[in-house]
Formats: C-alpha cells, structure tokens, sequence
C-alpha cells in the first residue's frame, strides 16, 4: 500500500485528492493547505486528516503531490526528497531554473522519482496520436482562457503557455536556436497574453498563443509533417487529421481525412496513475524532472525575449 499526501488542495490539488482516496493500492494519508477550511473539507470529504504544517507528512508518506502555488514549490519540495519520498509537483517545475535544477539534484542523490505536471502530455488526444508523430516542421497552438484569479503569481506564460512549450519541446527533441516573442499585461500587473516564434536547430518552426483575459476557452494543438497534419482539441479530446495521398502527378495529390479514435478519460487520473506506477518500479517517470527543467527554461527564454521588446 502506497502512502500518498497532497499539499495544496484549492482548485487544482483537491483533484489530486480526489483521485489518489479512490485509486487501488493508494492511501491518503493526509493533506495540508493553508487554507484550513478548504483543507479540513477536502480531508473530511475523502477520509482523511488535515495538516497545517506540510512537513509533519514527511515521516507519514512514501510520495506526494505538491499541487501549491508555483513560488513555493522549491520550499515545499526539498524536505521530502531529501528524506527519499517520491514527488509530483505541479508545473512549473519551480518559479526558477536554479531551483529546479537543484530539486533533480536532490532526487537524483536521493534515488527517488521526481515527476513534473505537465497535464497535457496525458490527454487522450494527444496520446492517440503522440506515436503517429515522424519529425514534424511546423507547430501552431492557441490556448486561451477566461480570467480567473489564480496563479497570478507567475505570467501567462508559466501558467499556460509552458504546456504548450513542453509538447513542443517532447516532439521535436532539437535545440531550440531563436526565439521571438511579444506579450503585454492587461489585467494583472504581469503578463497576460503572449505569442512566441520558436525555431529550433533541425528547422521545426512553433507558434504559440496563450491567454489568461480571453472570451472563450480554446486548447487546439495542431502540427504539419511530411504528408501529414494534424489538429488535436485538447479540451474536446479530438483529432483531426489530413494525409496526402499519393497521384502520379504532385499537382493532383489530395488531403484525406484520416479517422484517429480517442479514447476519452481524465489526463489527471491518467498522470497520477503513471506517477504510483513509476514510485512502485513499474513504468517510466511520465515527465521527467530534466524535461520540466526544459520547459522552464524555454518559457523563462519567452519571458526574456517579450521584457526585450517592451
């Protein structure tokens, strides 16, 4: 039996709650906010104690969850790798590259896992068709969301556009060689809405939107490669994809629609289930602490580029 905790349970962490009480094999141990009525009601309402202080779970635990806001991830972190427990933490992977790279040298010298939540990588759509992907060119993603007030403690772009940068970066695996980028805040006394040009060594081309002040909300993710393209919803969990078909003649070559079948579930569920299977020695970490890393440093690139420009 796993022992499991999770440590910030607002409107992302109590999902992590929710999942690990009903998962086989796990125990909820505990969790902890600092939020007491929010974390007394996430305890009571899965059967569980609720902790003020984090760090009375370390010595109750054989892994946590860290689902609290991305400026204490670092602190939160380092006591539980450094008494060997496995830890998912929320993306980012830290609000820095340097306290990034020292939780996956502490994890490293601990031999525990360290997994990043980078969610997406998870969704049914893309699972579907991350196999299918033979060196892509060309990345277009939009995502945009309603205001809302939370993690207004980092910018849109590592809040929402770092999922995005993550895709990217696990599909492409090429160094990125420029970056141009532009973005404003709006609402917020940080940025709001980004868009950023990525090309990377091996020619791939990626342009990404992302917005926290927009109407609607839109998660499309969509790339060209030789012959084929795809468009991946991945907040409807659907695929579309087009493949030219071979003709004698090039000019007479058609796109056809090919069918790709989803199988539709929750990316939360299915992240948290790769995470007990990596803590028991039964699968691969789903995302590593070095790809977080990655991620981290592409988006704080993004950053840079947009505070040249203003």
């Amino acid at each position: 039996m796993i022992k499991a905790a999770v440590i910030g349970v607002g409107s992302l962490g109590q999902h992590h709650a929710r999942i690990l009480a009903s998962t086989t094999g796990v125990r909820l141990v505990g969790v902890a906010d600092i939020n007491s009525d929010q974390g007394r009601a996430v305890a009571e309402r899965h059967g569980t104690r609720f902790f003020q202080d984090y760090r009375e779970l370390v010595s109750l635990t054989d892994c946590v969850t860290i689902a609290a806001p991305t400026t204490d991830h670092h602190r939160i972190c380092v006591p539980f790798l450094d008494a060997g427990r496995h830890v998912l933490v929320e993306k980012p992977i830290a609000a820095d590259p340097t306290d990034a790279r020292d939780l996956i040298r502490r994890a490293a010298q601990a031999g525990v896992v360290l997994q990043v939540g980078h969610l997406e990588r998870f969704n049914p759509a893309l699972l579907a068709v991350r196999g299918l992907a033979r060196d892509p060119r060309f990345f277009e993603a939009h995502r945009l969301g309603v205001f809302v007030p939370r993690c207004l403690d980092v910018d849109v772009v590592l809040d929402l556009m770092i999922h995005d940068l993550d895709l990217v970066l696990h599909l492409v695996q090429s160094e990125i060689r420029d970056i141009r980028a532009s973005g404003a805040p709006v609402l917020t006394g940080k940025i709001d809405i980004a868009s950023a040009r990525i090309e990377f060594a091996n020619g791939a081309v990626a342009n990404l939107t992302a917005s926290r002040i927009s109407a609607e909300k839109l998660r499309k993710f969509r790339w060209f490669q030789e012959g084929q393209y795809f468009s991946v919803d991945l907040g409807r969990q659907a695929v579309v994809s087009r493949r030219v078909q071979p003709a004698d003649n090039p000019v007479g070559r058609e796109m056809a629609a090919l069918e790709i079948s989803v199988q539709a579930g929750e990316p939360l569920r299915l992240e948290l289930e790769s995470f007990i299977q990596a803590v028991r020695g039964e699968g691969p970490n789903g995302c590593r602490g070095e790809e977080g890393l990655a991620a981290l440093e592409a988006a704080h690139a993004v950053l840079a580029r947009i505070a040249a420009g203003r």
